[in-house]
């Protein structure tokens, strides 16, 4: 500020005060002189004008401007100025107070037009070597201008604070320079079109692992943010040139790598392009630039990436598996997979059903195949229960592949588990086991069969005392019962009495009259069956010893006595006995069977006898003959000698009691021949079920008719299917429509024959 102007302020300054102190003299002067003599008569206070209003000198606009003006080059400039900010801003204050604020911001508009305009020619005629020195000129020159303008702003900030904010149409200060520097940019396409493909390149060439500068990159984003051409300019350029990029990408990857490997690869393509937004793209751009990945590495490859979770499942590649799920989440694709995961189960189940040589590990490798899958459910699908139930809908239908050879199979697996040889897991771990195998029982649509084989299994269990635990054959019964009801646990339960109620008979039997008649050379525990509870046996004819037929016929006057109007049938082929048998080297309890003992009891008369000769003295006939002198003379313990020592019998053999017969043990187990189940004895098993299925289909059409009294063909069908729970066959329900009504349960319409009528 020149030295003239500031002595024009002084003046006026002076002039104002001098007026002021007479004004106040004036008014003092007259209160004492009233409060002296108030009886003299009041005089009238005249207060006169200044005699002339103070003046802004002509030139007043004008010098402050220059001073302004001068400080607004040197900041453009980065030069020092002789004014410091406090008389800078002052100068511009005083132009605000005069109303002289409009043309003030007039005159800074132009000032900064025409600075960054030069400054921006500058920039589109300078001439680089490439790479990164063009975006380091815009940078810096970006930088510089966002110095200079928070310089002018702190100068002119009353006028920001007052004019600015008064008018609403008028941009401040900072926005104002924005609007100036983002018209410089817009003038010179050049410069944003090397700008944008500048940042670009930059990103590509991050894509494709190189180092690149991303502060340079964060600050001209930023640039472009805050001049609001970021989305206009570079991010549908970034976007479109992202496409290309993971679209060709996606291509070869998902050609070349492994679906583990290209999974990985996805996963850190979406982690890049989220750093890269975070380090130095806008925000915005996020959602956008992964949609892109998973729209062009995902989506469009969706069937290539299932069709190779396969392998995945195959090799239990549980945290492959889990990224599998995660992506494919993402873009929509958990029903492919599903599905890939439901064709695999498929697969993989049928082929171990239909494996006849693993038979014999066929449960074993289903509950290991089921745990597998159970650990990749929970760790890898986060239990999702879409999965689960695409589980569960792959194990019904490949278990029932085969009707009922799984259910006998599942069956023979858990008698093998609570037989008394399975002694090498604890009770919890047994009943662990049996959590899973009912697993497995839920699927198959054979339960009956299941039934049938378990139930005759079970009763081989109690009557020859082969159980592991009591307590874990009540509670495999017990989760029977939960599953499918107490209609089919009845007669397992039944089987469970009968051995508690044979016991409080053998009680009562030996406090009884008919006990104290035996003669007491030999003691029998006698179970009674109920026929309806256990599976039918086939009679064996055997020549018992006298003592014990004398011991059969008391007991059985006893049970009669106590229990009329019942039928005694003993079952020779489930009886145990043990024996005392003197041999040279020592005597040994023998537990053995009854048809073992009628053999060996036949030694006591003789020392030497033929296989006919037995045959006629014990009874015994065939396969029965067989198997019992085999357990003697051909097992791990014998206690017969026999000549020709071979594995085949014939009338002519001759069998000896072994009298070098030699064991630690006192008391010794002989166990008999087991022959393996044949064909025919499963088909016989399979044949009775068959048979109760075709009394429970007539009963089912008996009763829906009865209630229907009419009905068509497939309506009846229709309830049959809903009310039966085994899988039947159209045509096996249609043959026993067709039994009923030859046997006049129903009868044909006369005028439709596809209408059925109950006959009452």
């Amino acid at each position: 500020m020149s030295a003239k102007r500031k002595s024009a302020h002084t003046t006026l300054d002076d002039r104002y005060e001098q007026e002021q102190k007479k004004i106040k003299t004036n008014m003092s002067a007259a209160a004492t002189a009233r409060r002296k003599d108030t009886a003299q008569p009041v005089k009238k206070l005249v207060i006169k004008n200044l005699k002339a209003a103070p003046k802004l000198p002509e030139n007043f606009e004008e010098q402050t401007w220059k001073i302004l003006e001068g400080a607004v080059r040197a900041v453009c400039h980065s030069q020092p100025t002789d004014r410091s900010l406090e008389e800078l801003y002052k100068a511009a204050e005083d132009l605000c107070y005069q109303k002289l604020a409009s043309n003030l911001y007039v005159r800074l508009q132009r000032e900064c037009e025409d600075h960054v305009k030069q400054e921006y020619q500058k920039l589109s005629t300078t001439q680089t070597s490439g790479g990164n020195e063009y975006l380091n000129l815009i940078d810096d020159c970006w930088s510089s201008f966002c110095q200079h303008m928070t310089l002018i702003r702190k100068i002119f900030l009353h006028l920001d604070r007052t004019y600015v904010i008064q008018n609403a149409s008028i941009k401040s200060i900072w926005d104002m320079g924005l609007q100036i520097f983002r018209t410089q940019i817009a003038s010179i396409p050049e410069v944003e079109k090397k700008l944008v493909s500048g940042i670009i390149q930059l990103v590509q060439e991050e894509r494709n692992g190189q180092v690149v500068d991303r502060i340079l990159i964060k600050n001209l984003c930023r640039m472009l943010v805050s001049l609001g051409m970021y989305s206009e300019c570079l991010e549908k350029q970034l976007l479109a040139a992202t496409v290309d990029f993971y679209h060709a990408e996606g291509i070869e990857k998902s050609r070349d790598m492994e679906v583990s490997e290209y999974l990985k690869h996805v996963e850190s393509r979406l982690n890049g392009e989220n750093e890269r937004v975070t380090h130095y793209l806008d925000n915005s751009t996020r959602r956008f630039l992964v949609s892109v990945v998973e729209k062009q590495m995902l989506e469009d490859h969706i069937n290539t990436i299932t069709a190779g979770t396969e392998q995945l499942l195959a090799n239990d590649r549980r945290e492959d598996l889990a990224r599998a799920y995660s992506l494919m989440s993402r873009v929509g694709g958990l029903p492919a997979l599903k599905s890939a995961f439901s064709t695999y189960v498929r697969t993989t189940g049928t082929a171990m059903v239909e494996d006849v040589e693993k038979e014999s590990t066929f449960v074993d490798d289903l509950l290991t195949f089921r745990a597998k899958l159970d650990v990749i459910l929970t760790e890898s699908f986060i239990k999702n229960q879409e999965f689960d139930y695409a589980l569960k809908e792959a194990f019904e239908h490949f278990i029932n592949q085969k009707v009922n050879r799984p259910a006998e199979l599942i069956a023979k697996f858990v008698d093998a588990k609570l037989r008394s040889g399975n002694k090498s897991a604890s009770e919890d771990e047994m009943e662990h086991l049996l959590d899973r195998v009912m697993v497995l029982f839920r699927y198959i649509h054979g339960k009956d069969v299941f039934e049938a084989f378990y139930k005759k299994d079970l009763a081989k269990r109690l009557l020859l005392d082969k159980s592991a635990s009591m307590d874990l054959e009540k509670t495999m019964i017990s989760k029977l019962k939960t599953e499918c009801g107490s209609a089919f646990t009845n007669k397992l339960e039944g089987m469970f009495k009968d051995v508690d109620l044979s016991s409080d008979i053998m009680n009562s039997f030996s406090d009884s009259k008919f006990h104290d008649e035996l003669s007491g050379e030999m003691d029998m525990n006698v179970q009674v069956l109920t026929a309806g509870y256990w599976p039918a046996y086939a009679p064996v004819e055997l020549n018992l010893p006298k003592n014990m037929v004398e011991y059969q016929e008391t007991f059985k006057r006893f049970y009669l006595s106590k229990y009329s109007g019942r039928r005694l049938t003993w079952q020779n082929s489930l009886g145990q006995c043990t024996l005392k048998a003197a041999f040279p080297l020592g005597t040994k309890e023998l537990l053995v069977t009854l048809l073992q003992t009628s053999v060996l009891l036949l030694f006591n008369d003789a020392d030497q006898l033929t296989a006919k000769d037995i045959q006629q003295l014990s009874g015994l006939q065939g396969q029965d003959l067989k198997r019992t002198l085999l357990s003697l003379a051909c097992g791990k313990i014998r206690v017969l000698n026999k000549e020709p020592s071979s594995k085949e019998v014939s009338e002519a053999d001759t069998f000896v009691v072994n009298k070098t017969f030699k064991q630690k043990l006192h008391r010794i187990k002989i166990n008999s021949v087991q022959i393996k189940e044949t064909p025919e004895e499963r088909q016989k098993t399979t044949e009775t079920v068959m048979q109760d299925r075709q009394y429970q289909i007539d009963a089912a059409i008996v009763r829906i008719m009865k209630t229907r009294k009419q009905l068509s063909h497939s309506a009846l069908i229709a309830e049959l299917f809903s009310q039966l729970k085994f899988p039947a066959q159209p045509g096996d329900l249609k043959k026993r429509i067709e039994s009923l009504i030859e046997r006049e349960y129903m009868e044909r319409s006369g005028e439709d024959s596809q209408i059925y009528i109950y006959m009452a």
